[in-house]
Formats: C-alpha cells, sequence, structure tokens
C-alpha cells in the first residue's frame, strides 16, 4: 500500500500562541489513525485565524503531495473565522455537499450547526474539507463523510486509500 500524506491544518489564534491544546487537530489525527490501514504521514499545522497564511498553508500542503487536507476551527460566523473562504480561494473546484452532510448531521446534536460553514474543494490533487473545531463534531462530521473520501482520491488521481471496514466502510461505485 502506498504511504499517503495527510495535512492537518488548525486555525486558532489561541492554539497557535500556546494558549490551550490544540486538541481538534490531534483528534484528526486520531481519526485518521483509526480510520485507515494505509502508512500515513501526517504533516501537521497550527496557525492563527489569518486568511492570507491559511491560503499560504494550504497551498504548501498541496505542494508537498499531501492527498488530504483536514482543516479544524475557523468555520464559524465570527470575524475571524476565515477558513472557508482561504479554502475557496485556492481550489479549482468546491463540493458543496460535503458542508451539506456535515451540517446535516451536525444538525442532529445542536441547533447552531446551521452557523457553521464547513466546506470542501480540490486543490489539483489534493482534497481540503474544513471541519468544525469541537473534537466530538470533528468526529460526527468525518464519520459522515469519509465513506466518500478515499474514491473522491481515486478520481484526482491521488493514492489508493484503505480503511479499517471495522470502523469505517469506504463507497466505491463496482466497475
Amino acid at each position: 500500500m502506498d504511504k499517503i500524506k495527510i495535512g492537518i491544518v488548525t486555525a486558532s489564534d489561541r492554539a497557535s500562541q500556546g494558549i490551550y491544546e490544540d486538541i481538534s487537530g490531534m483528534a484528526i489525527i486520531e481519526t485518521m489513525k483509526a480510520y485507515l490501514e494505509n502508512d500515513f504521514e501526517e504533516i501537521y499545522r497550527c496557525i492563527p485565524d489569518e486568511q492570507d497564511l491559511i491560503e499560504k498553508t494550504l497551498i504548501e500542503l498541496e505542494k508537498m503531495g499531501c492527498a488530504l487536507i483536514v482543516t479544524t476551527g475557523g468555520t464559524g460566523p465570527s470575524l475571524r473565522d476565515v477558513t472557508p473562504e482561504a479554502t475557496e480561494n485556492v481550489c479549482q473546484k468546491m463540493l458543496p455537499g460535503f458542508g451539506e452532510l456535515m451540517r446535516q448531521v451536525s444538525l442532529q446534536y445542536v441547533p447552531t450547526a446551521i452557523l457553521s460553514r464547513q466546506s470542501a474543494g480540490i486543490r489539483n490533487k489534493s482534497l481540503i474539507i474544513n471541519l468544525p473545531g469541537k473534537p466530538k463534531s470533528i468526529r460526527e462530521c468525518l464519520d459522515a463523510v469519509f465513506p466518500a473520501v478515499p474514491y473522491c482520491i481515486d478520481l484526482i488521481e491521488g493514492p489508493f486509500m484503505v480503511c479499517d471496514e471495522k470502523v469505517i466502510k469506504a463507497f466505491r461505485p463496482k466497475k
């Protein structure tokens, strides 16, 4: 199996300053370890909520060969929340179904999920997914959308992802 590069980006002013621990970024890494049978290299960044810096980081991770880039934070309505804007600026294609499904799932738990602006898009051969900031919400959202991720990566000519089917089943159309 190919070793996959996965970028993990936490957009948080306070976590990037060390005011608190980045448990959200760690939650993404732990979820990927649970989901994937492939060996993967995690390329982790914890950065402030600055749109230009988020854009530069997403571009850097794509150029480093990350097939999947998962962000956490910056998806709410506050003035500092700019992760979806940064993602849209660097992607050639947006995949609105990811955000629609994540909000639908989150609405089962909290009515404020309608305020979340999770999104996803494609930059060259990288799939970028914006997740909310809470670790519990991260897992709920990834559980919902991840079955489509390996096939999406296939379609953009990325490495073949193999999921642990006891944890999550990837969906690929039968040929």
